[in-house]
Protein backbone atom coordinates (compact mmCIF):
# COMPACT_ATOMS: atom_id res chain seq x y z
CA UNK A 1 0.00 0.00 0.00
CA UNK A 2 2.85 2.58 0.69
CA UNK A 3 4.70 1.58 -2.19
CA UNK A 4 1.36 2.22 -4.34
CA UNK A 5 1.06 5.54 -2.46
CA UNK A 6 4.47 6.82 -2.84
CA UNK A 7 4.71 6.25 -6.85
CA UNK A 8 1.20 7.72 -7.29
CA UNK A 9 2.88 11.05 -5.75
CA UNK A 10 6.29 11.05 -6.64
CA UNK A 11 7.13 14.59 -6.58
CA UNK A 12 10.01 16.94 -8.71
CA UNK A 13 10.22 20.19 -7.44
CA UNK A 14 12.13 22.67 -8.96
CA UNK A 15 12.57 25.92 -6.89
CA UNK A 16 10.99 29.05 -8.73
CA UNK A 17 14.29 30.90 -9.27
CA UNK A 18 15.54 28.05 -11.59
CA UNK A 19 15.33 28.05 -15.07
CA UNK A 20 14.93 24.88 -16.77
CA UNK A 21 18.75 25.75 -18.59
CA UNK A 22 20.29 25.84 -15.06
CA UNK A 23 18.23 22.88 -13.97
CA UNK A 24 19.33 20.80 -16.94
CA UNK A 25 22.99 20.95 -15.72
CA UNK A 26 21.76 18.73 -12.44
CA UNK A 27 19.78 16.38 -14.70
CA UNK A 28 21.54 13.72 -13.34
CA UNK A 29 20.35 14.32 -9.71
CA UNK A 30 17.01 13.53 -10.14
CA UNK A 31 17.21 9.81 -10.59
CA UNK A 32 19.79 9.69 -8.03
CA UNK A 33 17.24 11.32 -5.66
CA UNK A 34 14.34 8.92 -6.60
CA UNK A 35 16.89 6.24 -5.70
CA UNK A 36 16.49 7.55 -2.10
CA UNK A 37 12.51 6.28 -2.24
CA UNK A 38 12.86 2.81 -4.14
CA UNK A 39 12.64 -0.40 -3.34
CA UNK A 40 13.80 -0.66 0.70
CA UNK A 41 14.29 3.69 0.59
CA UNK A 42 13.00 6.01 2.68
CA UNK A 43 9.06 7.01 2.19
CA UNK A 44 10.45 10.66 1.00
CA UNK A 45 13.47 12.57 0.43
CA UNK A 46 14.59 16.14 -0.74
CA UNK A 47 17.59 17.69 -2.05
CA UNK A 48 18.93 21.27 -2.46
CA UNK A 49 21.67 22.64 -4.81
CA UNK A 50 23.11 25.91 -4.61
CA UNK A 51 25.53 26.99 -6.79
CA UNK A 52 26.51 29.82 -9.36
CA UNK A 53 23.47 28.89 -11.49
CA UNK A 54 20.69 29.34 -8.92
CA UNK A 55 19.05 27.02 -6.61
CA UNK A 56 17.57 23.71 -7.44
CA UNK A 57 15.03 21.84 -5.43
CA UNK A 58 14.31 17.83 -6.12
CA UNK A 59 11.64 16.01 -4.18
CA UNK A 60 10.59 12.50 -4.24
CA UNK A 61 8.19 9.94 -2.46
CA UNK A 62 5.67 11.49 0.35
CA UNK A 63 5.72 13.07 3.65
CA UNK A 64 3.11 11.02 4.79
CA UNK A 65 1.97 7.80 4.31
CA UNK A 66 -1.33 7.71 6.30
CA UNK A 67 -2.21 10.93 3.62
CA UNK A 68 0.27 10.00 0.64
CA UNK A 69 0.87 13.75 0.50
CA UNK A 70 4.22 15.01 -1.27
CA UNK A 71 7.48 16.07 0.05
CA UNK A 72 6.98 19.94 0.33
CA UNK A 73 10.42 21.50 -1.04
CA UNK A 74 10.47 24.22 2.21
CA UNK A 75 10.67 21.64 4.81
CA UNK A 76 12.42 21.61 7.85
CA UNK A 77 13.94 18.13 9.04
CA UNK A 78 15.26 17.10 12.34
CA UNK A 79 19.14 17.55 11.64
CA UNK A 80 20.57 15.00 13.78
CA UNK A 81 24.57 15.35 13.82
CA UNK A 82 24.45 18.08 11.74
CA UNK A 83 23.96 20.02 14.49
CA UNK A 84 27.65 19.69 15.69
CA UNK A 85 28.80 22.25 13.30
CA UNK A 86 26.42 24.86 14.61
CA UNK A 87 27.79 24.36 18.03
CA UNK A 88 31.17 24.15 17.00
CA UNK A 89 30.85 27.35 15.66
CA UNK A 90 29.51 28.63 18.79
CA UNK A 91 32.51 27.69 20.32
CA UNK A 92 35.35 28.53 18.64
CA UNK A 93 33.30 32.49 18.57
CA UNK A 94 33.95 32.09 22.55
CA UNK A 95 37.51 31.23 21.39
CA UNK A 96 38.04 33.98 19.36
CA UNK A 97 36.83 36.28 22.12
CA UNK A 98 39.17 34.93 25.18
CA UNK A 99 36.62 32.95 26.56
CA UNK A 100 37.65 29.58 26.05
CA UNK A 101 40.95 28.41 25.35
CA UNK A 102 41.07 25.15 22.57
CA UNK A 103 43.74 23.33 24.17
CA UNK A 104 42.71 24.20 28.18
CA UNK A 105 41.23 20.50 29.89
CA UNK A 106 37.81 20.40 29.78
CA UNK A 107 38.04 20.39 33.77
CA UNK A 108 38.88 24.18 33.55
CA UNK A 109 35.19 24.29 32.74
CA UNK A 110 33.30 21.72 33.61
CA UNK A 111 35.21 20.65 37.25
CA UNK A 112 34.14 17.17 38.27
CA UNK A 113 32.30 16.93 35.28
CA UNK A 114 33.88 14.33 33.16
CA UNK A 115 34.87 11.09 35.54
CA UNK A 116 33.72 8.00 35.38
CA UNK A 117 35.85 4.60 34.67
CA UNK A 118 39.42 5.72 33.21
CA UNK A 119 37.82 9.14 31.55
CA UNK A 120 39.10 12.20 33.46
CA UNK A 121 38.47 15.94 31.95
CA UNK A 122 42.15 16.98 33.61
CA UNK A 123 43.64 14.59 30.53
CA UNK A 124 41.12 15.63 27.80
CA UNK A 125 41.15 19.45 25.88
CA UNK A 126 38.12 21.01 24.73
CA UNK A 127 40.01 20.95 21.29
CA UNK A 128 39.88 17.18 21.55
CA UNK A 129 36.39 17.05 22.03
CA UNK A 130 35.73 19.07 18.78
CA UNK A 131 37.76 16.85 16.94
CA UNK A 132 36.64 13.74 18.54
CA UNK A 133 39.78 12.68 19.32
CA UNK A 134 39.24 12.46 22.95
CA UNK A 135 38.60 8.94 23.76
CA UNK A 136 35.22 9.60 25.11
CA UNK A 137 32.56 6.98 24.54
CA UNK A 138 29.80 7.31 22.50
CA UNK A 139 26.61 7.61 23.95
CA UNK A 140 24.96 6.77 21.06
CA UNK A 141 26.21 3.29 22.25
CA UNK A 142 25.24 3.02 25.63
CA UNK A 143 21.39 4.16 24.98
CA UNK A 144 20.25 2.74 21.72
CA UNK A 145 17.65 3.99 19.50
CA UNK A 146 15.05 1.03 20.54
CA UNK A 147 15.13 2.60 24.19
CA UNK A 148 14.49 6.16 23.05
CA UNK A 149 11.24 4.76 21.43
CA UNK A 150 9.75 3.69 24.48
CA UNK A 151 8.83 6.79 25.47
CA UNK A 152 10.11 9.36 23.07
CA UNK A 153 8.77 12.40 24.83
CA UNK A 154 10.47 12.02 28.12
CA UNK A 155 13.13 14.90 28.79
CA UNK A 156 17.24 14.38 29.12
CA UNK A 157 19.57 16.41 30.85
CA UNK A 158 22.93 16.77 29.36
CA UNK A 159 24.92 15.55 32.14
CA UNK A 160 22.33 12.56 33.00
CA UNK A 161 23.35 11.60 29.38
CA UNK A 162 27.08 12.38 29.63
CA UNK A 163 26.66 10.00 33.32
CA UNK A 164 25.41 7.28 31.06
CA UNK A 165 28.02 7.24 28.58
CA UNK A 166 31.28 8.27 31.67
CA UNK A 167 29.79 4.42 32.85
CA UNK A 168 32.40 3.07 30.26
CA UNK A 169 35.71 3.00 29.91
CA UNK A 170 37.72 5.55 27.45
CA UNK A 171 38.05 4.13 23.65
CA UNK A 172 41.48 5.64 23.32
CA UNK A 173 44.16 7.79 25.36
CA UNK A 174 43.06 11.27 24.66
CA UNK A 175 44.50 12.52 21.19
CA UNK A 176 45.77 9.51 20.44
CA UNK A 177 43.35 9.07 17.26
CA UNK A 178 39.69 10.15 15.64
CA UNK A 179 37.22 8.30 17.46
CA UNK A 180 33.51 9.73 16.86
CA UNK A 181 31.55 10.01 19.75
CA UNK A 182 28.41 12.62 20.42
CA UNK A 183 29.53 12.80 24.24
CA UNK A 184 31.96 15.11 23.11
CA UNK A 185 29.58 17.82 21.62
CA UNK A 186 27.11 17.28 24.52
CA UNK A 187 29.87 18.03 26.64
CA UNK A 188 30.50 21.36 24.39
CA UNK A 189 27.48 22.83 24.77
CA UNK A 190 27.71 22.19 28.51
CA UNK A 191 30.92 24.14 28.61
CA UNK A 192 29.22 26.69 26.43
CA UNK A 193 26.62 27.51 29.00
CA UNK A 194 29.20 27.46 31.50
CA UNK A 195 31.17 30.41 29.81
CA UNK A 196 28.04 32.14 28.63
CA UNK A 197 25.50 31.62 31.51
CA UNK A 198 22.75 30.83 29.38
CA UNK A 199 21.36 27.85 27.58
CA UNK A 200 23.30 26.16 24.22
CA UNK A 201 20.46 26.88 22.79
CA UNK A 202 20.21 30.30 22.82
CA UNK A 203 23.45 30.72 22.12
CA UNK A 204 23.28 28.99 18.81
CA UNK A 205 20.47 31.33 18.29
CA UNK A 206 21.55 34.57 19.00
CA UNK A 207 24.94 34.19 17.32
CA UNK A 208 24.11 31.73 14.20
CA UNK A 209 20.00 31.52 13.37
CA UNK A 210 19.38 35.94 13.90
CA UNK A 211 22.72 36.97 11.83
CA UNK A 212 22.10 34.53 9.46
CA UNK A 213 18.35 35.18 9.04
CA UNK A 214 17.90 31.11 8.83
CA UNK A 215 13.95 31.34 9.49
CA UNK A 216 13.71 27.49 8.88
CA UNK A 217 16.14 27.11 11.91
CA UNK A 218 15.13 26.04 15.13
CA UNK A 219 16.94 25.05 18.32
CA UNK A 220 14.36 23.43 20.37
CA UNK A 221 14.96 22.38 23.83
CA UNK A 222 11.75 20.44 25.00
CA UNK A 223 9.33 21.01 22.12
CA UNK A 224 9.06 18.25 20.59
CA UNK A 225 6.94 18.85 17.37
CA UNK A 226 8.43 20.33 13.95
CA UNK A 227 7.01 23.93 13.56
CA UNK A 228 6.16 24.73 9.78
CA UNK A 229 5.93 22.56 6.58
CA UNK A 230 7.51 19.48 7.65
CA UNK A 231 7.56 15.67 7.03
CA UNK A 232 6.53 13.12 9.37
CA UNK A 233 9.78 11.13 10.57
CA UNK A 234 9.92 7.01 9.99
CA UNK A 235 11.96 4.32 11.85
CA UNK A 236 11.54 0.52 10.64
CA UNK A 237 12.28 -1.50 13.71
CA UNK A 238 11.34 -4.50 12.08
CA UNK A 239 9.11 -4.85 9.11
CA UNK A 240 6.40 -1.60 9.28
CA UNK A 241 7.29 1.75 9.62
CA UNK A 242 6.73 3.46 12.95
CA UNK A 243 6.02 7.44 13.28
CA UNK A 244 8.68 8.68 15.39
CA UNK A 245 8.10 12.24 14.20
CA UNK A 246 7.34 13.69 17.59
CA UNK A 247 10.48 13.45 20.26
CA UNK A 248 11.82 15.37 23.20
CA UNK A 249 15.04 16.23 20.93
CA UNK A 250 16.93 17.10 24.55
CA UNK A 251 18.24 13.37 24.14
CA UNK A 252 20.19 14.83 21.50
CA UNK A 253 21.14 18.08 22.82
CA UNK A 254 24.22 19.91 21.54
CA UNK A 255 25.20 16.81 19.59
CA UNK A 256 21.72 16.52 17.75
CA UNK A 257 18.96 18.33 18.33
CA UNK A 258 17.99 21.00 15.59
CA UNK A 259 15.90 21.50 13.17
CA UNK A 260 16.36 23.29 9.94
CA UNK A 261 15.72 22.97 6.25
CA UNK A 262 18.40 22.14 2.95
CA UNK A 263 18.12 26.07 2.41
CA UNK A 264 18.72 26.84 5.90
CA UNK A 265 22.05 24.51 6.23
CA UNK A 266 23.07 25.42 2.58
CA UNK A 267 23.46 28.99 3.64
CA UNK A 268 25.09 28.16 6.97
CA UNK A 269 27.76 26.27 5.32
CA UNK A 270 28.15 29.00 2.92
CA UNK A 271 28.37 31.55 5.53
CA UNK A 272 30.54 29.54 7.43
CA UNK A 273 33.55 29.06 4.82
CA UNK A 274 33.13 32.48 3.37
CA UNK A 275 34.42 33.67 7.26
CA UNK A 276 31.40 35.34 7.76
CA UNK A 277 30.92 33.28 11.55
CA UNK A 278 34.43 33.01 12.64
CA UNK A 279 37.93 35.15 12.91
CA UNK A 280 40.31 34.10 10.31
CA UNK A 281 42.17 32.58 13.27
CA UNK A 282 38.88 30.47 14.57
CA UNK A 283 37.99 29.27 11.15
CA UNK A 284 41.43 27.96 10.28
CA UNK A 285 41.18 25.84 13.49
CA UNK A 286 38.02 24.38 12.11
CA UNK A 287 39.06 23.45 8.91
CA UNK A 288 42.98 21.73 10.40
CA UNK A 289 41.56 18.34 10.08
CA UNK A 290 43.07 15.33 10.77
CA UNK A 291 42.46 11.66 9.37
CA UNK A 292 39.62 9.66 10.30
CA UNK A 293 41.02 6.36 9.60
CA UNK A 294 37.82 5.30 7.06
CA UNK A 295 38.08 4.12 4.04
CA UNK A 296 37.38 7.05 2.45
CA UNK A 297 40.15 9.17 3.50
CA UNK A 298 38.21 11.32 4.78
CA UNK A 299 39.20 13.90 7.70
CA UNK A 300 37.67 16.08 10.67
CA UNK A 301 38.27 19.47 11.97
CA UNK A 302 36.32 20.77 14.87
CA UNK A 303 32.60 20.13 13.75
CA UNK A 304 33.26 19.95 9.92
CA UNK A 305 34.42 16.90 7.83
CA UNK A 306 36.86 16.80 4.76
CA UNK A 307 35.46 14.35 2.33
CA UNK A 308 37.81 13.89 -0.61
CA UNK A 309 35.79 13.59 -4.11
CA UNK A 310 38.02 11.58 -6.69
CA UNK A 311 35.12 9.66 -8.20
CA UNK A 312 33.40 13.24 -8.54
CA UNK A 313 35.96 16.07 -9.91
CA UNK A 314 33.55 18.52 -9.96
CA UNK A 315 34.73 18.79 -6.33
CA UNK A 316 37.84 19.37 -7.00
CA UNK A 317 40.24 17.75 -4.00
CA UNK A 318 37.10 17.18 -1.90
CA UNK A 319 34.31 19.52 0.15
CA UNK A 320 33.72 20.34 3.80
CA UNK A 321 29.96 19.49 5.25
CA UNK A 322 28.38 17.22 7.90
CA UNK A 323 25.86 13.96 8.07
CA UNK A 324 23.32 13.90 10.85
CA UNK A 325 21.25 11.08 11.85
CA UNK A 326 18.30 11.79 14.18
CA UNK A 327 15.03 8.99 14.84
CA UNK A 328 13.35 9.92 11.70
CA UNK A 329 15.61 11.49 9.68
CA UNK A 330 19.07 11.50 8.08
CA UNK A 331 20.75 14.10 6.03
CA UNK A 332 23.39 14.76 4.51
CA UNK A 333 25.24 18.32 3.56
CA UNK A 334 28.41 19.59 2.37
CA UNK A 335 29.99 22.89 0.25
CA UNK A 336 32.65 23.87 -2.00
CA UNK A 337 35.61 26.57 -0.71
CA UNK A 338 34.26 28.08 -4.33
CA UNK A 339 31.04 28.54 -3.60
CA UNK A 340 28.46 25.38 -3.80
CA UNK A 341 26.19 23.85 -1.38
CA UNK A 342 24.26 20.96 -1.40
CA UNK A 343 22.25 19.37 1.10
CA UNK A 344 19.99 15.62 1.01
CA UNK A 345 17.46 14.87 3.45
CA UNK A 346 15.08 11.55 3.56
CA UNK A 347 12.49 10.89 6.19
CA UNK A 348 13.60 7.24 7.53
CA UNK A 349 16.30 6.60 10.18
CA UNK A 350 16.73 4.12 11.17
CA UNK A 351 15.69 1.24 9.08
CA UNK A 352 16.55 1.89 5.72
CA UNK A 353 18.51 -1.11 3.99
CA UNK A 354 21.75 -1.16 2.04
CA UNK A 355 20.19 -0.03 -1.19
CA UNK A 356 19.32 3.37 0.61
CA UNK A 357 22.46 3.27 2.11
CA UNK A 358 24.35 3.53 -0.91
CA UNK A 359 21.83 6.06 -2.65
CA UNK A 360 22.45 8.26 0.40
CA UNK A 361 26.39 8.34 0.28
CA UNK A 362 26.44 8.76 -3.86
CA UNK A 363 23.29 11.54 -3.39
CA UNK A 364 25.49 14.66 -1.40
CA UNK A 365 28.36 14.18 -4.03
CA UNK A 366 26.37 13.96 -7.46
CA UNK A 367 24.49 17.11 -5.71
CA UNK A 368 27.68 19.04 -4.95
CA UNK A 369 30.29 17.75 -7.51
CA UNK A 370 28.30 16.42 -10.91
CA UNK A 371 27.37 19.85 -13.16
Amino acid sequence: MFRRAAAAVLALAVAASTSPAEAAGHAGLRPVVERLTGPDGAPGALAEVNDRDGRLVITSGVADIRTGAPVDPRSRFRIGSLTKPFTATVVLQLVGDGRIKLDAPVERYLPGVVRGADNDGREITVRQLLQHTSGLPDILKHLPPMEILKDPLRHWEARELVDIALRHPRDFTPGERFGYSSTNYILAGMIIERVTRSPYTDEIHRRVVVPLGLDDTIVPSDAPDIPGPHPQGYVRPESDLVDITRLNPTVAGAAGGMISSASDINRFLAALLRGRLLKPAQLREMLDARPTGRASGSKYGLGLEWSPAKDFPGCGDGFWGHNGDMLGFSVRAGATMDGRQATVMVNLNPGGGPALDDAMAKALPTALCVN
